[in-house]
Parts: C-alpha cells; sequence; structure tokens
C-alpha cells in the first residue's frame, strides 16, 4: 500500500500543474504580447533613434546646400524650400532672417525673426537670440517701448545675451536723448565679465566719444 502522505503530495502537485497550465491557457496571451512589447520596444528605440540621426544629417547637409548656393536670391529660395519643425525650423528661420538683411529685405527679416521669438516651444537661448536680432534689425523702426520691454528683460544678469542687450540699451538712450545715462550704461558693461573684445572695443570707443571717460572698477 502506497504512503498516504506520498499520494496527496503526487494529487497536489498535479492540481497545481493543472491550474497552472489554465491560467496560461487564460492569460498566456499577456506575457506574449509583453515579451513583444519589450522586443519591439527596444527594436523601435533603435530605429527611431538611426532615424532621428539620419533626419538631422539630411538636414543638415540641405542647409548646407542652400548655404553654397551662388548668389543671395539662390540662397534665399534654397532656404525657403527646406521644411522643418521645432529647433531645426528655428535655425532655418535665423539663418533666413540673416539672408533677408542682407538683401535689404527687413520686413521679411522681422518676420523670420518674430516666428521664433514667439516660439514658447523653443529652448529659451533661441527666443532670445531672435528677440536681440529683431531689436537691432527693426531699429527706430520698432516703437521704443517694445524695444526697451524686449532689451531689459536680455539684460537682467545671468541672461546669455546680457553684454549685447546693453549696448543696444545704451544705443537706445542715445537715441532718447540721455547720453550720461547711455554714458552709465556702457561703463557697467565694461565692467560686466566675459565681454569680447569687440564689444569691449565698441563700448569704449563710444563712452569717448560721447565724452566721458572709461574707466572701468
Amino acid at each position: 500500500m502506497s504512503n498516504p502522505e506520498s499520494f496527496i503530495e503526487e494529487v497536489t502537485e498535479e492540481v497545481r500543474r493543472e491550474r497552472l497550465f489554465g491560467y496560461l491557457r487564460r492569460y498566456g496571451w499577456i506575457g506574449i504580447l509583453a515579451v513583444l512589447l519589450i522586443v519591439g520596444g527596444a527594436a523601435y528605440n533603435e530605429w527611431r533613434k538611426a532615424s532621428e540621426q539620419a533626419a538631422a544629417e539630411a538636414f543638415g547637409t540641405r542647409v548646407l546646400g542652400a548655404l553654397d548656393a551662388a548668389d543671395r536670391p539662390a540662397r534665399a529660395e534654397a532656404l525657403a524650400a527646406i521644411e522643418a519643425e521645432g529647433g531645426r525650423a528655428a535655425i532655418l528661420n535665423l539663418l533666413r532672417a540673416a539672408e533677408a538683411v542682407e538683401a535689404g529685405d527687413d520686413a521679411a527679416a522681422l518676420s523670420a525673426l518674430a516666428d521664433v521669438a514667439g516660439n514658447e516651444d523653443l529652448p529659451a537661448s533661441y527666443r532670445q537670440l531672435a528677440t536681440l536680432k529683431r531689436v537691432i534689425v527693426g531699429g527706430a523702426d520698432l516703437p521704443a517701448q517694445e524695444r526697451e520691454t524686449a532689451l531689459s528683460g536680455l539684460a537682467q544678469p545671468g541672461q546669455a545675451f546680457r553684454p549685447l542687450a546693453m549696448e543696444q540699451l545704451a544705443l537706445l538712450r542715445l537715441e532718447q536723448g540721455e547720453e550720461s545715462a547711455a554714458i552709465e550704461l556702457l561703463r557697467e558693461l565694461l565692467d560686466t565679465p566675459d565681454v569680447t573684445p569687440g564689444l569691449r572695443r565698441r563700448a569704449t570707443q563710444l563712452i569717448v566719444a560721447l565724452g566721458g571717460e572709461a574707466q572701468t572698477g
């Protein structure tokens, strides 16, 4: 006669196997789907990376090809034909604005720069650069208060384009007949870290031209 405990263990194990097979028959597709998703997800990520790299290279090739065009109208036409979104579209608009300025078409340049400056989805550096360039290109054609507001924000401590914005603010003060305020701004500019030699030279020359002394520190 067999051992009752051994018989019970065999029956219990058989019940467990039957229950396991039942679960697999009922829910096995979930496990299969999970495996497919994991494997497919990894493959998709690799495909996406490769696609993004290929798209970036294609975009760069088209931009370089456009900039290599023989003359300005051809460059402008080639840049206009390139389609892009997001950061690439911002780069295109900045390039289109530069070409428009060279061609004397300030209206087209201002429009391209406004598209970048007003796009909240872009990195702040793109928007700030476009804002600064728009003030420079627009000059007196833009309302003084609009330029004041834009430049004051860019000239805050810690901003990437602070020195250039301070220079433009000084020029705006001159336009408004406030020579003393312009000189003070230029002196503050000279005391600002990381001022390029060219900008330092321009600020110093302007201070001297206005009858001031370019003292720093």
